[in-house]
């Protein structure tokens, strides 16, 4: 009885002493997640205003360079010529870094408290979202350089004249450039993937476990990246069917 009494008491120990360790745990990874879901939130709004503004090409070159050139001049005369563009990358620049080490982070975390492995579908589906998200993640980054290279610097644009964003467009999605055009395509492909992923990982985040609200969370978060995927698509098919064209 004595011995048994002890081991009680130290069963009970150890557990108490292991509580602070997993609440740690606990919250630890609640802000991590914080951290994955403000980040996300900022790609989010950017990309949506992004879009927006993409979509005033078709207003015509006199409206488009308008709004590129105000972009620039955002802040004046408080703020030197696009110091505001700058301070925005800058944001973005850090929430890159902060969203992709909070995914690693996760994403090793779950791994080692899941030594052993799923049941067959389940592990296929995971590793199809994760092999989605790892390769849609690569594409992103490197379209995102050309992306600066082609339309921000200018350096690889047929045109690149800061001056005239509108005709930087319109060359940039010509014909006969259409492997540049088909990587901003899979580029764009990839964002959707990963926005709905997140946003329908968000939702859930929110409270929406329930069957119906999973449902509910799919579509909203499948509709929005079709949306937002559509908005970005329509200005390189714009050019190369004719829609848009040179000034």
């Amino acid at each position: 009885m004595v011995a048994s009494g002890t081991r009680d008491r130290a069963a009970v120990a150890a557990k108490e002493s292991s509580a602070p360790r997993r609440n740690a745990a606990y919250r630890s990874t609640v802000g991590i997640k914080v951290v994955m879901a403000v980040t996300g939130l900022l790609f989010l709004t950017f990309l949506v205003l992004h879009m927006a503004g993409n979509l005033k090409i078709f207003f015509g070159a006199e409206s488009f360079d308008h709004y590129a050139h105000w972009l620039r001049d955002i802040g004046a005369p408080a703020l030197p010529h696009e110091w505001f563009l700058w301070i925005q990358r800058g944001v973005l620049t850090l929430a890159l870094v902060g969203h992709v080490w909070a995914a690693a982070t996760l994403a090793l975390r779950a791994k080692r408290a899941r030594p052993i492995g799923y049941a067959h579908r389940p592990k296929v589906q995971g590793s199809y979202a994760a092999r989605t998200m790892r390769w849609g993640g690569v594409i992103i980054l490197l379209f995102l350089v050309w992306h600066l290279l082609d339309l921000t610097v200018g350096t690889v644009n047929p045109v690149g004249n800061p001056a005239t964003p509108y005709a930087n467009v319109v060359a940039g999605f010509a014909p006969s450039r259409w492997p540049v055009t088909l990587f901003y395509v899979l580029a764009v492909v990839a964002v959707g993937f990963h926005v709905r992923h997140g946003l329908f990982s968000a939702l859930r985040t929110l409270g929406q476990r329930t069957a119906n609200g999973e449902r509910w969370a799919r579509v909203a978060a499948l509709g929005f990246a079709i949306l937002l995927c559509v908005g970005f698509l329509v200005v390189p098919f714009a050019v190369l069917v004719g829609w848009v064209g040179p000034a």
